[in-house]
């Protein structure tokens, strides 16, 4: 019998979505269990309790007799991976493996974390700005960057023909450009990588609007 899981999460998350895309890349079933950002509920006591840092995701996995909670993202997608290698989704060849690796936290660390529901609070709030004129800002530079990194790796995804954790972090990110409005023109071959990965049932089944606490907000 496999594990059980139960993923906590928001659908409009890019950070929840990695690790659906992740899941049904694997055909793993899993339970689902929504934690409204907008409402708050990762401030619940209870939710602190499964992470401190008060984020979605978080993993619950019963494994070997024993529930374990595993958060941040890439952190429960290496997991998986480790669990159940087929398919795989880092690279053999270490060079390969580093740059699939690179691309996933440049997004994951150099993009994402600028443009969460929190720090644009904190900079309507605290600093009195413009949250949407920052995450444009931050979010331009960051596919820029994204741009350029991805351009000597690609073949029909980020590294080469096969899928990696960069592809399954490069689509969410682009959801979140649009939703900004930010012009993507330019990043022709992030367009490219992405247009393969959504003609893949997995990255369907893991679009926002397919989970069941979409609201289209």
């Amino acid at each position: 019998m496999g594990d059980r899981m139960k993923l906590y999460g928001f659908w409009r998350s890019s950070a929840t979505w990695r690790v659906r895309i992740a899941l049904h890349l694997k055909q793993l079933t899993f339970e689902y269990e929504a934690v409204s950002l907008i409402r708050g509920d990762q401030r619940a006591a209870a939710f602190r309790a499964l992470n401190p840092m008060q984020h979605v995701p978080v993993l619950a996995i019963e494994h070997a007799g024993k529930t374990r909670h595993v958060t941040e993202s890439l952190a429960i997608i290496a997991l998986l991976d480790e669990l159940h290698p087929a398919p795989p989704l880092f690279p053999s060849d270490p060079f390969a493996r580093a740059q699939a690796q690179q691309i996933a936290l440049l997004i994951a660390s150099g993009i994402q974390p600028l443009l969460n529901t929190k720090v644009q609070a904190w900079v309507r709030d605290t600093l009195q700005a413009d949250p949407s004129a920052w995450a444009r800002h931050w979010l331009s530079r960051g596919l820029e960057a994204l741009e350029a990194t991805v351009r000597d790796s690609a073949g029909r995804f980020a590294v080469g023909d096969d899928l990696t954790i960069a592809d399954i972090c490069l689509v969410p990110q682009l959801y979140m450009a649009r939703r900004l409005s930010v012009p993507l023109s330019d990043y022709v071959t992030v367009l490219q990588i992405e247009r393969a990965c959504l003609a893949l049932p997995a990255f369907q089944q893991a679009q926002p609007e397919n989970q069941p606490d979409y609201d289209g907000g």
